[in-house]
């Protein structure tokens, strides 16, 4: 059984209790010691929902980002895609000091605020994200995916390259594109090792909120166009890392977030 999946409730406590200047509901500081953000973690897997609440989808957005650590800058990336066409509608970068140094496990909160920061720089609001990441297949199922999901409050899927945690059988995963088998954990399933490119090293699929892992590995595979990443983090890999693309000039009039 997905871990989970019957929850949706959304806990006070320490989450949602301010708002940011466009409005946009803030689950929580990101500048916490680490055992505090350990706990805030325990809390907000407990509102991961892992049904379908996927409607139409017309824009896919992908999420990556890369760090600079002699400058100490985040770069998040952010490509909107349409769908099923995938071609790029928009593509935004944000830059911002690192908040948080790497601690294993606490990944989003080193790279989830840049990242939010892009998102902000989105026209057109996406009806499904990919992230470069993990989503519930996470020891305490809240990888970066999840964490974007909740407070983007959008369907979200985990797209890694490799496994945080968990297991899965080798000798059952074919090498076709297409194929895929259970990551387990503690005997939950927490996510697919998916091959989107048949004999090349398989993706680590996971959902990350709003969305269930079937639905999950069909929109990946849908995304897949000859690559091991599916086209929507593909191109947020690329621009990400293409330190010679500066945002174009900003239009004063626009509202963030979708208003």
């Amino acid at each position: 059984m997905i871990a989970r999946e019957q929850n949706n409730t959304i806990e006070k406590g320490i989450v949602g209790l301010h708002m940011s200047e466009t409005g946009q509901q803030l689950l929580h500081e990101w500048n916490l010691p680490i055992q505090e953000a350990i706990a805030l973690q325990h809390q907000l897997a407990k509102q991961i929902i892992l049904q379908d609440h996927v409607g139409e989808v017309k824009h896919v957005a992908g999420v990556d980002m890369a760090i600079n650590e002699e400058s100490e800058m985040a770069r998040a990336a952010v490509v909107l895609l349409s769908y099923p066409a995938l071609e790029i509608v928009e593509k935004h970068v944000y830059e911002e000091p690192v908040r948080m140094p790497y601690v294993p496990g606490l990944l989003s909160f080193r790279e989830a605020p840049s990242v939010l920061g892009a998102f902000g720089k989105l026209r057109q609001q996406p009806d499904l994200v990919m992230v470069d990441g993990q989503g519930i297949a996470h020891p305490r199922r809240i990888g970066i995916a999840s964490h974007l999901g909740l407070w983007l409050q959008l369907p979200t899927i985990g797209c890694a390259k490799s496994i945080l945690t968990g297991h899965y059988n080798q000798a059952e995963l074919k090498e076709e594109a297409g194929s895929w088998v259970p990551l387990v954990d503690k005997q939950e399933i927490i996510g697919a090792v998916v091959r989107t490119r048949t004999r090349v090293s398989p993706m680590i699929i996971s959902p990350g909120h709003l969305i269930s892992l079937e639905t999950s590995i069909r929109y990946v595979l849908a995304c897949s166009k000859g690559y091991r990443l599916p086209e929507p983090t593909r191109q947020a890999d690329k621009l990400s890392k293409d330190n010679a693309w500066v945002e174009p000039g900003e239009d004063k009039q626009q509202l963030t977030l979708w208003d």
